[in-house]
């Protein structure tokens, strides 16, 4: 038997169709700004612009509305170098050993290595996690679409603390197991993505990239 309640919905708002063509246009100016940074400043960033990102990234759709993320805000200078060490032993792994040809060459453009200075230095580090499942007095019951669900989440957090003002990086050392212990996250969490937070250093210097023109991103059927 059901067991579903349902609200009249009251938050949605109408916009005239200028309106809205100017509000899709504007954010779309908003968000070509923002840039994935690799030089961030150490300049403290407070905590309540944080919570308020996390918050917008929890207002985020999920498989079952069971909100399968869980962020591990890391402020801590000896556990960001703690996981500095981790992700660059893998890193160094990647670069020398488990990369192809080509994967290296198309990562050549961005300039990267296996140095990632920027894991303690940026003020937060905020550490993604995925519950596969979740664990309750009665047994293990499954979650669903979970990537799907946290890469969502995931989005939202980029795009409000883009909003707030800061620059992110995502980050993803493979494998990143190692996150868990560091952490103490339970096994039924998955490192997702570790997203790094703060001011860009004033000297900060980006790649020259362009993106796909929408003709290439979609099709109208």
């Amino acid at each position: 038997m059901s067991t579903a309640k349902f609200v009249p919905l009251t938050s949605y708002q109408e916009y005239p169709p200028a309106e809205m063509a100017h509000r899709a246009a504007s954010w779309r100016a908003e968000m070509q700004r923002r840039r994935t940074v690799r030089d961030f400043s150490n300049r403290p960033v407070p905590r309540e612009i944080i919570e308020a990102c996390l918050l917008t990234a929890g207002t985020a759709p999920s498989g079952a509305n069971l909100q399968p993320w869980h962020f591990v805000v890391v402020r801590d200078p000896a556990i960001k170098r703690q996981i500095r060490a981790g992700a660059e032993k893998e890193e160094r792994e990647f670069y020398t050993t488990r990369a192809t040809p080509e994967w290296l060459a198309d990562l050549a453009p961005l300039g990267t290595d296996a140095d990632k200075p920027f894991l303690d230095i940026a003020p937060y580090l905020i550490v993604i996690f995925a519950e596969a499942y979740r664990v309750l007095p009665a047994g293990r019951r499954a979650n669903y679409y979970v990537s799907e669900s946290v890469g969502i989440a995931t989005g939202l957090l980029i795009a409000a603390l883009h909003h707030a003002g800061l620059a992110t990086l995502t980050h993803t050392p493979s494998p990143m197991g190692f996150l868990n212990e560091i952490l103490h996250r339970p096994k039924n969490e998955k490192p997702f993505l570790v997203l790094v937070v703060g001011y860009p250093a004033e000297d900060a210097v980006v790649p020259v990239l362009g993106k796909k023109a929408l003709e290439e991103i979609a099709t109208w059927v």
